[in-house]
């Protein structure tokens, strides 16, 4: 009896030992993954796995790596990055996992994002060991995929009208016409062979011209600045500056008597020029620059000043005879505008002969037009007037991109850049060509060359998308109303403003209402987002096998 119970102890020993050598199955619960479903990332799919290994699992000598997988398409199998674990006696660097209360661990991994994972599934693989010992413990299904709508900006931009180089047209310039009437020291006459000099002279064909074409430039004023300079008492100075007012006025009356031009006459004087006598002597070279700088700068009194200056004889001479000269003067200014062609005047001259026309009058009127086809024909009539201008030829590469017709834009866009200006905006359409194809550095590269042009936001909108900055890309886009610029505003979870900005879509088309289906789909009105989604494929047929691959929608079903 006693030898029985010997042997039943022993085979009981046996199983023990053998149950307590094996590591066998973990379960799902032992683990959560973060996000899940997974989503895209800056063109991966990243995941934070928080597992735990039970009590009494992880063998005082067993060692433990497990490996992410992502299962998808037809069999195919992203590996991500492993971790191992190691039991109480294993003699090594990784972390150790208590056999008596298991342990918790958290892992990082990523996958490199193809469309193919947008139906897939995420699974840790085991690679356990005991000393040689290997152990089949089954891989666990611990999360679903993908979530790719961060990807779709690559749908969006090859939709949307690229990056426009603008015109500089403007139908009203304000400009400036100035002559300069010199007098002799205390003297307000006006000497005749003043008016001979070349500012006079060009000042009076000004007020010829106005007068001539009246349709074309309107007069707002002409105004008179009359000096004295700073040496001599400031009772004296005052009342000279205010004669050589009075003469420069006469002779700006009479002189638009003469040429028939109304203007009203704004006139006023100036005792002692202090500022223009600094600038002049900061400007010159002076001996005593430096020295007279800082008397300036010392004393405010008039008198006071011009008594240290006088103190330096030899410094003195040289103001009397180079800078104080230029000082006592009157400044005759014509303010007016040029007033360009009208709207309708331009579309006239387009019509009749688009050769009279200025570049930048080609170009706004490229702008007067709705139809794409219109704009074109216009652009490529701006590139045979004006070869040498890259902007027509970047402005071709941009409805070309709105066509998806990617060679051509690109073979404009190219153009643009060759010929020799910065062309940001041509360089910004190159690199949003580059996005479309998923080549996110080479985007980057060209994107850079345009920075500083307010023309390229929305190709740096587009990059922050790719990147993950998804806070940044909405700054980027600021008021622009793009289906890229909502699909910022849907990564960024600021839904409303997406909503809104889908509905003021100059020319919505499939893409505005998919988005507007993963709008509805996030705020959880799935009627919402089948109406929408319902929209989108009748539009586009060819969206509905994307559609049925999008993790998003389908979890509307």
């Amino acid at each position: 009896m006693q030898k029985k119970n010997l042997l039943l102890l022993s085979a009981a020993s046996v199983l023990f030992m053998t149950s307590c050598s094996k590591l066998g199955p973990l379960s799902a619960d032992n683990f959560t993954v973060i996000p899940n479903p997974l989503e895209t990332t800056a063109g991966e799919v990243p995941a934070t796995v928080n597992g735990t290994f039970p009590e009494k699992y992880m063998k005082k000598k067993a060692v433990v790596t497990v490996t992410p997988e992502l299962h998808y398409g037809n069999g195919q199998v992203a590996k991500g990055q492993s971790a191992t674990f190691q039991g109480e006696k294993v003699m090594g660097n990784d972390q150790t996992i208590s056999y008596k209360v298991g342990g918790r661990y958290t892992m990082k991994t990523n996958f490199k994002y193809v469309p193919e994972m947008q139906k897939s599934e995420m699974y840790l693989a085991f690679d356990a060991r005991i000393g040689k010992k290997q152990f089949n413990v089954p891989s666990v299904k611990v999360a679903d995929g993908v979530i790719a709508t961060s990807e779709l900006y690559k749908n969006t931009i090859a939709s949307e009208t690229g990056c426009i180089a603008p015109d500089a047209f403007q139908r009203v310039n304000a400009q400036k016409q100035e002559a300069n009437i010199k007098f002799l020291i205390n003297q307000a006459n006006i000497r005749k062979s003043e008016l001979k000099n070349n500012s006079v002279k060009e000042f009076v064909e000004m007020l010829k011209k106005i007068n001539a074409d009246k349709e074309g430039y309107n007069v707002e004023n002409v105004e008179i600045q009359a000096y004295a300079s700073p040496d001599g008492g400031v009772k004296f100075n005052d009342k000279l500056a205010g004669n050589r007012q009075n003469e420069s006025e006469k002779y700006v009356k009479n002189t638009l008597k003469q040429t028939k031009v109304n203007a009203n006459i704004d006139a006023h004087y100036t005792a002692q020029d202090w500022d223009g006598f600094q600038k002049l002597v900061a400007a010159s070279n002076l001996q005593d620059k430096e020295v007279i700088l800082r008397v300036l700068s010392m004393y405010t009194d008039p008198q006071e000043r011009e008594q240290q200056i006088r103190n330096m004889s030899a410094g003195f001479q040289e103001l009397a005879n180079g800078i104080l000269p230029e000082l006592r003067r009157s400044r005759l200014i014509i303010n007016y505008e040029t007033i360009g062609r009208s709207d309708d005047q331009i579309k006239e001259q387009y019509s009749a002969d688009a050769t009279k026309l200025s570049v930048d009058e080609l170009l706004y009127s490229a702008t007067l037009e709705d139809s794409q086809a219109k704009q074109e024909a216009i652009y490529k009539k701006t590139t045979e007037v004006y070869p040498n201008d890259y902007r027509a030829y970047n402005n071709l590469a941009a409805l070309a991109l709105a066509k998806g017709d990617k060679e051509a834009a690109k073979q404009y866009a190219l153009k643009a850049t060759s010929l020799g200006a910065a062309a940001p905006e041509a360089q910004a359409n190159l690199g949003m060509l580059a996005l479309a194809e998923g080549d996110v550095q080479g985007a980057e590269r060209l994107i850079a060359k345009a920075s500083g042009s307010e023309n390229v936001q929305s190709a740096l909108g587009a990059l922050n998308i790719a990147k993950g900055n998804y806070a940044q890309a909405e700054k980027d886009f600021g008021k622009q109303n793009t289906n890229t610029a909502a699909l910022a505003q849907i990564m960024n979870k600021n839904y409303d403003a997406a909503s809104k900005t889908l509905d003021k879509v100059e020319n919505p088309n499939a893409m505005t209402d998919y988005l507007h289906a993963i709008v509805a789909a996030r705020r959880g009105n799935k009627f919402a987002a089948n109406s929408y989604l319902k929209e989108a494929l009748q539009k586009d047929p060819s969206l509905k096998q994307y559609a049925e691959q999008d993790l998003e929608l389908s979890l509307l079903k």
